[in-house]
């Protein structure tokens, strides 16, 4: 049986990469990114949006819950990211960050949760079977602590605790709540960042390589299985980083 994604930051990376995936999978993926479409397919609806616009996610999410009736599951993917130290780190780019990291994601997992619920509250057997699934992206940058990254690390770590405090408040209404944390994988949000310091951080891990799309699928489905409906509030990091 076809679900319905809700996938945000589809234009590119593990975003669109998770798209045309659930897309071969038959399943309808609801996209959305600051830009036009990447992604050509029937079963795809595309929003250009920034992710911290109340009004427009509401808009989205509400359009979609008119055409659809349900949402299955939503991966809050979009992110950005900064490389400073802190001296040199402008006000300006500390906004940015926390408004798509944690108010953009905030903001979908809110608007997402509401569709959830009216729809838990339409089957009796909801809060049993769990059919609904969030994951959010973390990152290992939280946990390793690492220079450089103070603001984007600080902006993972509140998408943390916000996924482990909502996971409690959602599990009544069928809802799994957890987060994935991705070891460094070559896109586009680490492309400036100097090898240098990118090698500091591989030899961090306890798996010194850059991790890939399979990777964080691995994760993802794990987290979205049916059979995973005891699992909730948990955080994984890739690469063997210690939470």
């Amino acid at each position: 049986m076809s679900k319905v994604f809700v996938i945000t930051g589809t234009r590119k990376g593990i975003g669109k990469d998770l798209s045309e995936h659930y897309l071969d999978k038959g399943h309808i993926v609801c996209g959305c990114s600051r830009g036009k479409s990447s992604i050509s397919h029937k079963n795809y609806r595309h929003f250009e949006l920034d992710v911290s616009d109340e009004k427009a996610v509401v808009a989205m999410i509400r359009k979609l819950k008119k055409e659809f009736g349900k949402i299955d599951v939503l991966l809050n993917n979009a992110g950005i990211a900064s490389m400073n130290h802190i001296l040199t780190t402008p006000f300006s780019t500390m906004q940015n960050i926390f408004s798509t990291n944690v108010f953009g994601s905030f903001l979908f997992l809110r608007e997402v949760a509401k569709v959830m619920v009216w729809d838990c509250k339409k089957h009796k057997d909801c809060k049993i079977t769990m059919p609904y699934r969030i994951v959010n992206f973390a990152t290992i940058a939280t946990p390793l602590r690492l220079e450089g990254e103070a603001i984007y690390a600080a902006s993972k770590a509140a998408l943390v605790n916000l996924t482990q405090v909502a996971a409690k408040e959602l599990s009544e209404f069928g809802i799994t709540l957890n987060a994935v944390g991705p070891t460094p994988v070559p896109t586009d949000l680490i492309k400036n960042v100097p090898k240098a310091k990118m090698d500091s951080l591989l030899n961090q891990q306890a798996i010194k390589r850059f991790g890939n799309f399979e990777d964080v699928l691995n994760v993802i489905e794990f987290f979205l299985d049916e059979k995973s409906n005891f699992i909730t509030g948990q955080v994984v990091y890739l690469g063997g980083v210690n939470g």
